[in-house]
């Protein structure tokens, strides 16, 4: 429940936030939504940047001391961020929340992986990474129910949970490896990689607000690109690397990652295209809209312990499969169902059962395969590496929509068929996820 709980709250957080978005703008009068913009894109860049580095920190100097610091600055930052008196002032301490988000995250699934029997890690990580994906689907019902209080709310409620979270991890949580000695992070290689995600990252979330061929949003890419190469340079000559290249000759890890990149652009792009279909052209309120998306988030639970029994003796892979293309489907289904009087029981409910079955199939069987063959003793920076990777799809994902759509146009239908078609290609890159190549858990390369 703790492992689980502490990510769970960083992953509500970070949807819940889009969805008050409009009475937080509301609240601070006269400032440019371009300003604005940054509570929600400062969050996103950070978190996708610091993943990695921190992974790696907790892998060194222990994974409960770092998800103890994250959890705990994320409830500070939460609890101050619920009375800021201005944008910039909730900006910085949202960048805070990113940044104990980064912490907890992978160093939670690492505690997991320590705290299971290893014939029960496959199953233990996916109701982890159920759960995180029951916090990104949740992330607009509980957001609109808090919104209709004060969007405060939204970062209040993170105090209480964050306390007694924090309360039993002290006293429950046991680290059987508290750290791996005193080598040093290659300082080179965290700033090259925090660099490089950052501005990738900037120049996908800024691309609409600033135009994809302005000079900002071109730099950003130029300077992700010049980064990202002289890190992997600087990564494979380095004695203590930031990334060890034997975690990408472990081929279920790095098919893993292309799924997980693949999926996660289409789950996020379709879960924003249901959002705006329901509020832009059915006119639902923030609450409507929650209670709307509810359903689908429902089965993810469900059918990833389902999934879980069927995994024992499906393929990972082919699960992974079968699950992104029902997501796909159940786009489709909406795509081809919804017309512009609202009809949500014959419009949008069926489709959104099916895509919600998909989710709670392949989200879980991607994340599990990723750390499934890596040693223990590297499972919070294998975690990090792909919840990275999750995060720059969804960003990636997020912005395909916004260029399809033309911002808030009604041209739906060929943003239902991007959906579609990501989702499809994350179903035909699953497959790779169950290859048995590559470097074995015990290999001398680690």
């Amino acid at each position: 429940m703790i492992l689980g709980g502490a990510p769970f709250l960083a992953g509500l957080d970070l949807f819940v936030v889009n969805v008050a978005f409009g009475d937080i703008a509301t609240s601070f009068p006269g400032h440019s939504l371009a300003d604005l913009s940054w509570i929600l894109n400062g969050y996103a860049i950070i978190y996708a940047a610091a993943l990695i580095p921190i992974g790696r920190w907790a892998d060194k100097v222990g994974r409960k001391r770092v998800f103890l610091l994250g959890l705990g600055l994320f409830t500070l930052a939460s609890l101050a961020a619920a009375a800021s008196p201005d944008p910039w002032t909730l900006v910085v301490l949202r960048l805070c929340q990113a940044l104990g988000a980064a912490a907890l995250t992978p160093a939670s699934l690492g505690l997991l992986i320590h705290a299971v029997p290893p014939d029960k890690r496959a199953g233990a990580v996916r109701v982890w990474a159920a759960v995180g994906a029951l916090a990104s689907a949740f992330g607009p019902v509980v957001g609109g129910l808090l919104a209709e209080l004060s969007w405060r709310w939204i970062f209040v409620i993170n105090v209480p949970v964050g306390i007694v979270l924090l309360v039993l991890a002290l006293r429950v949580i046991d680290d059987p490896q508290p750290g791996q000695g005193n080598s040093p992070l290659d300082p080179t290689g965290v700033a090259l990689l925090t660099v490089g995600i950052g501005a990738l990252a900037l120049g996908l979330v800024q691309g609409r607000a600033w135009g994809w061929s302005s000079a900002g949003i071109l730099a950003s890419f130029a300077v992700a690109v010049v980064a990202l190469i002289g890190f992997a340079i600087n990564n494979a000559r380095h004695r203590t690397p930031l990334i060890e290249p034997a975690l990408f000759r472990v081929h279920s890890f790095t098919w893993s990652n292309v799924a997980a990149l693949l999926f996660n652009a289409s789950f996020a792009a379709g879960l924003l295209a249901v959002i705006l279909w329901l509020q832009n052209v059915w006119s639902y309120s923030a609450i409507q809209t929650g209670l709307a998306i509810a359903p689908g988030p429902l089965m993810v639970p469900i059918f990833a312990l389902g999934g879980q029994a069927v995994a024992k003796r499906v393929r990972a892979g082919a699960l992974a499969a079968v699950g992104s293309a029902l997501w796909a489907l159940g786009i489709a289904v909406i795509g081809l169902s919804a017309g512009r009087q609202p009809h949500y029981v014959t419009g949008v409910l069926p489709g959104w059962l099916i895509a919600g079955i998909g989710v709670g199939l392949a989200m879980p069987t991607i994340l599990s395969s990723a750390t499934a063959h890596l040693p223990p003793t590297r499972s919070a920076t294998g975690s990090a590496i792909v919840n990275m990777t999750r995060q720059i799809g969804m960003v990636l994902g997020i912005s395909v929509l916004i260029v399809v759509l033309g911002g808030f146009a009604e041209d739906f239908g060929h943003a239902w068929l991007a959906v579609v078609v990501i989702g499809l290609l994350a179903a035909l890159a699953a497959p790779g996820m169950s290859s048995r190549k590559g470097v074995s858990p015990t290999s001398s390369s680690w």
